[in-house]
């Protein structure tokens, strides 16, 4: 009977003691609601206040990214995915009886993104101080229209360069199964995909949507390509992961590069008062070339000959002729092998 009374006494003082906790608990947590309510209000209308100056000091003038900017261009370049490989990247159940209303409906949806898109842009760069602001609007219309027009009708011919890099990386890579394995897995397609539509974009002199479009894909797939860029049919680009292509490079056909291979810039030269000058500043890599991992080829003046071979980790800053073969001296490796102990 004792034992029965203390257990019933120790049950008592958990249950207090988790009562006790509870109220302490909610009290604490009250006062710091009220701290935080209070801080919130003395402070937060500054802090917004400091964001938004920092933010504006960085922002052009003509507020050309708008609100929303970046994330209807990712929309775009997804959509545009949609149109050029239905078969693959179309989210809903596809019967192939319905695929031209499918692929067309995705036309007609592209054309009305990007349209909206270069509308804003183009309004944002008009001279609303000097202008009539309906005019202003009329002149970017038209602009978008026309621009929008001539992309979409151009993307025919894109998708058939396109399948020249996928034939180049199903012949490139031993590893590939088939033309879809290819197009499903390979990183440098979408990588390949969404610079040859940022490029058609580029040289139609549309601002900040082509390096979005680019960065987008670096992003997703560790190969950053400049939209400014010029590159051939059957690009492949093997595994991929830390390639970089500047603005001001030119690559012909049929070329090759593995992962972490750096096409770039020496330097930057400079005018009088210290600002860039936007010169050739990046190689060119004729016909038929392939680079190997980790190869480092920088200069607006440096040329590599068609035919040609680079190897692993070289660093080039002067051309090579055609049918050139350029490697690193092979390194003496220190092997020590120890003697296998017998088992005690």
């Amino acid at each position: 009977m004792i034992n029965y009374f203390i257990y019933k006494i120790i049950l008592n003082l958990i249950d207090k003691c988790k009562s006790i906790k509870y109220y302490l608990n909610n009290m604490i947590k009250g006062v710091n609601e009220i701290n935080i309510n209070e801080w919130l209000k003395n402070n937060s209308n500054d802090i917004s206040d400091k964001l938004i100056e920092i933010n504006f000091n960085e922002i052009s003038d003509n507020h050309i990214s708008g609100f929303g900017m970046k994330k209807q261009v990712y929309e775009l370049i997804e959509s545009l995915k949609e149109a050029l490989y239905p078969h693959i990247y179309e989210t809903n159940d596809t019967d192939v009886r319905f695929l031209h209303t499918i692929v067309q409906n995705k036309i007609t949806d592209n054309a009305l993104r990007l349209n909206y898109i270069l509308e804003q842009v183009f309004f944002s760069l008009s001279d609303k101080k000097n202008n009539d602001l309906k005019q202003c609007y009329q002149n970017a219309a038209a602009k978008a229209d026309e621009i929008t027009m001539d992309f979409i009708d151009y993307l025919p011919k894109l998708r058939e360069i396109l399948s020249t890099d996928i034939v180049a990386a199903y012949k490139g890579d031993p590893a590939a199964l088939n033309f879809e394995d290819v197009v499903i897995s390979y990183p440098c397609i979408e990588a390949i995909t969404v610079y040859r539509i940022a490029h058609e974009l580029w040289l139609k002199n549309v601002p900040l949507i082509p390096r979005i479009m680019t960065e987008f894909a670096h992003s997703h797939t560790g190969i950053d390509i400049h939209p400014g860029a010029k590159i051939g049919k059957y690009f492949f680009i093997d595994h991929g992961t830390g390639v970089v292509i500047g603005e001001t490079c030119v690559i012909g056909e049929n070329v090759k590069l593995y992962q972490g291979v750096t096409l770039g810039a020496k330097s930057f030269e400079t005018d009088d008062d210290g600002t860039l000058l936007r010169v050739k500043r990046h190689p060119n890599i004729e016909d038929n070339v392939v680079i190997y991992s980790g190869a480092t080829i920088l200069g607006g003046d440096t040329t590599i000959g068609h035919n040609s071979i680079i190897g692993g980790n070289v660093w080039l800053t002067k051309s090579v002729p055609p049918y050139s073969k350029v490697y690193n001296s092979t390194p003496f490796p220190i092997i020590k092998a120890e003697e296998k102990k017998n088992d005690i």
